[in-house]
């Protein structure tokens, strides 16, 4: 799995207890899946469909650095899966885990559109090839 983004717990992202609060995580996770998705299947019209059960397995407190890990599952017609560990950067200890994310390619009218894309790509590759077509 790749880690692509570090959060800082700051005080404003606690709970009660003082520790992360999990609607914080879970926006976070949300917003990294529709970053993910965004860049993998290269359109700006990507929404959430669903989230499968979400493990809670340890927490963070305030200083704390967690990062974000997606890996696509599968690539659907017009659908991207993806799973989704966070874990402590110091101690690489799981905070939670989401073992499916589905997220959705939309056409202008909000429908569900075929995105084309069949594996993951990345952008410095697609440059490389875009500047390997241009010669």
């Amino acid at each position: 799995m790749r880690f692509h983004t570090r959060k800082w717990v700051k005080p404003e992202d606690l709970n009660a207890n003082g520790t992360l609060f999990g609607g914080k995580l879970l926006a976070w996770i949300d917003e990294e899946a529709a970053l993910y998705s965004i860049v993998q299947l290269e359109s700006k019209k990507v929404v959430t469909k669903y989230m499968s059960e979400i493990n809670f397995m340890s927490t963070a407190e305030k200083g704390d650095i967690v990062e974000i890990g997606i890996e696509v599952i599968k690539f659907g017609v017009t659908s991207i899966s993806l799973n989704c560990e966070v874990r402590n950067k110091m101690t690489h200890e799981s905070i939670v885990t989401v073992d499916n994310i589905i997220m959705v390619n939309l056409d202008d009218k909000g429908n569900p559109n075929p995105h084309g894309k069949t594996k993951v790509e990345y952008v410095k590759d697609r440059l490389a090839k875009k500047e390997k077509e241009e010669f």
